[in-house]
């Protein structure tokens, strides 16, 4: 097939190249900045030659939009929302002109949606979308008005030949540098990944590659549409999981932090708290329902099996 993966040279949208590429399907990647083979030049905003590769391809998986990694000010917030909002819209205008329009258009949402909780996990029937809990800071509130924007610009685009999917997605865990887990397993290899606040907020995850099954599964069945949560089935305290973590490394101890701790850590990686004290209990209820099976559902098997490949991988020293 034909797969075109608008904003696919961050960490997720290089897990994807790299496993549909092996699989033997052509791969074509829009970014600002082309320098590969089959990478093209789009500005995520404005349609342009780069709406060519839409028309006649098989799957567009839109993962476009400037990373949450900041610190949230009011200009970062209004550019993680534009280049979302902006990204849909655009992709959805090339695909409504394509002659010959994609089966599938599968579009990168967040876990993020859902509400601050720690009483039940949040599926797509029953899950509360949040922004506006008691005790939250207000600003919180904005990162959810982002993710709820970036759907309705799919939702919006008319395009009656093709699927909309929209995949709410929890942390990709991968052991490339640079991405989640790369970050997470240094803290810990510090002694550093012990509780976060008391620790009592769920990190919701996905390994690598049940995220790169689940997206073939999505694009081969016709009767899925709209939200679906791209996370593993069992989320855990983030307290748990760093313990796990800490297990698979080998690492005894993790010492704990503070709220406050916590925020000058999170300003001093120019990054935010949000990302941190947030507690996303998402759980994959359509996925479970369609059939899906995870090969990582628990996340010690799947923290031994990033930890390995990180050991195996080139050039690792301990």
């Amino acid at each position: 097939m034909k797969i075109v993966i608008p904003g696919g040279t961050g960490q997720v949208g290089t897990i994807l190249n790299r496993a549909l590429t092996a699989a033997g399907h052509e791969v074509v990647i829009l970014t600002r900045r082309p320098v590969r083979d089959r990478e093209v030049r789009w500005d995520g905003e404005t349609l342009g030659p780069w709406a060519e590769e839409i028309d006649g391809s098989d799957i567009v998986v839109n993962l476009a939009g400037r990373s949450v990694s900041c610190r949230y000010t009011a200009a970062n917030l209004r550019a993680m929302k534009d280049s979302r909002v902006n990204s849909a819209r655009v992709v959805g205008e090339a695909i409504a002109a394509a002659v010959r329009p994609p089966r599938v258009w599968l579009q990168m949402s967040t876990a993020t949606v859902y509400s601050h909780r720690f009483d039940a996990p949040n599926d797509e029937a029953t899950g509360v979308l949040g922004g506006t809990e008691f005790g939250i800071p207000g600003y919180w509130a904005y990162s959810v008005e982002i993710a709820k924007a970036w759907e309705r610009a799919q939702e919006r685009a008319e395009t009656p030949y093709t699927r909309k999917v929209s995949m709410r997605t929890a942390m990709v865990m991968s052991p490339d540098r640079g991405g989640v887990f790369d970050v997470l397993l240094r803290l810990a290899r510090l002694g550093l990944g012990g509780p976060v606040a008391g620790g009592a907020q769920y990190v919701s995850w996905i390994h690598d590659r049940d995220f790169v099954r689940a997206v073939e599964f999505l694009a081969d069945r016709d009767d899925l549409a709209g939200p679906v949560n791209l996370a593993a089935p069992v989320p855990l305290p983030q307290r748990a999981f760093m313990r796990v973590l800490r297990t698979a490394w080998g690492v005894p101890l993790g010492l704990p932090a503070t709220k406050w701790m916590a925020e000058l850590g999170a300003f001093a990686l120019r990054s935010d708290t949000e990302l941190l004290l947030k507690s996303r209990r998402v759980v994959p209820g359509r996925l479970l329902e369609a059939g899906f099976a995870f090969d990582h559902s628990q996340w010690s098997a799947a923290a031994a099996d990033l930890v390995r490949r990180v050991r195996g991988g080139p050039g690792f020293t301990k």
